[in-house]
């Protein structure tokens, strides 16, 4: 009897608690497309008010709020229609792959019959290409033209951020061979490699999404002066910078320094009660008195 008095009660308080359902679009979407999910309760008795939107940080591996309102890379409102709690972004791209889930606020239901089941949304996107040069500094980059020495070997690297692994390819303008790598190698370039190059990306389950990024190479003499060369600018520059780095930094010393000294010879006599001079009473310093004294006062 006991046990089923128990059962009946356990029963019960489940049942009081009506189910949160969430739910999206079936289908990947393509980056800049809108997203929209819906929360509600299984019971339309319960108020969807005290309902919020969750989704699971990658960074932080673990669920945080989704925030209302226009951010630095993306924009999201969240509406009451009913008895539905809705979430749309706008311009979505790869920053919303993930799972989403709705949470109760009501402290009297306890995880996990606070939330709903995670729905996972998927987004298919594809960043701009980016180029890096070996030898180089790898956020410097590119520049569009690139300018080499003959002689010299060139091997540039293309890449993006990608919802899945694209395919590369790289072809020259004019030329009718086509590469299937990310990665651009000339051994020894001669005049005959100068020319424009295109790096080719594109997305193995949508076709339309690909980018493509251009730079042209210029191939100088073997002779020509060290400075006219992509590397040599480079060097120049970033020794152009340590050099003002350096002046600032010891013209800042200098100033500094300056300014203690300044600041220490600015000072007044050091206030020694010691080197006081006494005063008698019999001294032009003293007070009028009329008894003759010979101690000092102080």
């Amino acid at each position: 009897m006991k046990v089923l008095l128990v059962a009946a009660v356990v029963a019960l308080i489940h049942g009081s608690h009506a189910t949160l359902l969430i739910k999206g679009p079936p289908q990947p979407i393509l980056m800049g497309n809108h997203i929209t999910v819906e929360c509600w309760y299984s019971d339309s008795e319960h108020n969807i008010s005290q309902v919020h939107f969750e989704v699971f940080s990658k960074h932080l591996q673990s669920w945080v709020h989704v925030p209302e309102g226009i951010r630095c890379f993306y924009s999201t409102e969240i509406n009451q229609v009913a008895d539905s709690l809705i979430l749309s972004t706008y311009r979505v791209w790869g920053a919303y792959w993930g799972p989403y889930r709705c949470v109760s606020d009501n402290d009297n239901v306890t995880a996990p019959d606070n939330a709903s089941q995670p729905l996972t949304i998927k987004v298919h996107y594809m960043t701009d290409l980016s180029l890096t040069r070996e030898g180089y500094i790898s956020y410097l980059g590119v520049p569009r033209e690139l300018k080499v020495r003959a002689g010299e070997d060139v091997v540039v690297s293309c890449s993006t951020s990608s919802s899945e692994e694209p395919s590369y390819s790289w072809q020259k303008e004019g030329g009718d061979w086509i590469l299937p790598s990310s990665k651009l190698t000339l051994k020894k370039v001669s005049a005959m490699d100068g020319g424009q190059y295109t790096c080719m990306a594109e997305h193995p389950s949508v076709e339309s999404l690909n980018k493509k990024r251009t730079i042209s190479i210029t191939v100088l003499p073997e002779d020509a002066p060290f400075y006219e060369s992509s590397n040599g600018r480079l060097m120049l520059m970033t020794s152009a910078a340590a050099v003002a780095l350096l002046v600032l930094i010891l013209s800042m010393s200098v100033f500094l320094c300056r300014r203690a000294k300044q600041a220490k010879t600015s000072k007044g006599p050091i206030d020694d009660r010691s080197q006081k001079k006494p005063i008698y009473k019999t001294s032009v310093e003293s007070l009028p008195s009329t008894c003759g004294d010979k101690q000092p006062l102080v």
